[in-house]
């Protein structure tokens, strides 16, 4: 894959549609030589493997060699440490990028589900979303960032949107209209916080905005 930028924001109905329209992602890092790494909420692992498998990568194999790597996402309970995960991804991105890996490149897909739920500081998530920006750039390495439709209402949407140089949505990929340089977003962010205006601005209409009462699986 060639792009100018490695962030991406990618919305689905459910996990069945997102392992399908991602597996050719996966397989492309296969065929090129690239670890994909997959950060996976811990009681969501053994079903992730499955998942794989159907697509056709062989799991076993691939995390004996390294070319898969599957850690639980995020890594501690309680609130979002904006900090330890910037600090956690900077050093995925550059060890696996560096000249001494076996791998010529790495593409992270981190499930976000978790950071969208009741209690999660929303702020906090785009603070990180817009600064993990700088770190993917910096490292040139891709990450996507997979989220579930249902829990979104639109200022939400929106604003994960802005966060984001690229975004995936029905599959198709695409650059993102929306995207707000990260210096930008960070001072709107400052801002909210300040004001204590914690929603955005909502979602154009044409936008396939979750319907209400609509689950993802």
């Amino acid at each position: 894959m060639i792009t100018t930028h490695f962030h991406i924001c990618a919305f689905f109905d459910s996990r069945e549609e997102a392992g399908q329209v991602l597996a050719p992602f996966y397989r492309e890092a296969q065929a090129r030589n690239e670890c994909n790494l997959h950060l996976v909420e811990a009681d969501r692992l053994d079903e992730h493997r499955t998942r794989l498998g159907a697509a056709g990568i062989d799991v076993p194999a691939c995390e004996r060699c390294g070319q898969l790597v599957l850690r639980p996402w995020p890594d501690s309970a309680g609130g979002f440490d904006v900090e330890g995960l910037l600090e956690a991804m900077d050093r995925a991105t550059a060890e696996r990028g560096a000249a001494s890996s076996p791998f010529d490149g790495l593409r992270v897909m981190a499930q976000m589900g978790w950071a969208v739920r009741p209690g999660i500081d929303r702020l906090d998530l785009l603070e990180y979303e817009a600064r993990l920006n700088r770190v993917l750039d910096t490292n040139q390495q891709l990450a996507i960032c997979v989220y579930d439709l249902a829990p979104l209402d639109g200022a939400t949407m929106m604003d994960l949107l802005r966060t984001h140089p690229l975004t995936m949505i029905g599959g198709v990929l695409r650059e993102n209209p929306f995207f707000t340089p990260p210096a930008e977003m960070l001072r709107e962010l400052f801002a909210r916080r300040a004001t204590g205006r914690r929603r955005g601005r909502s979602a154009p209409a044409a936008l396939p905005v979750p319907a209400p009462g609509r689950r993802a699986e």
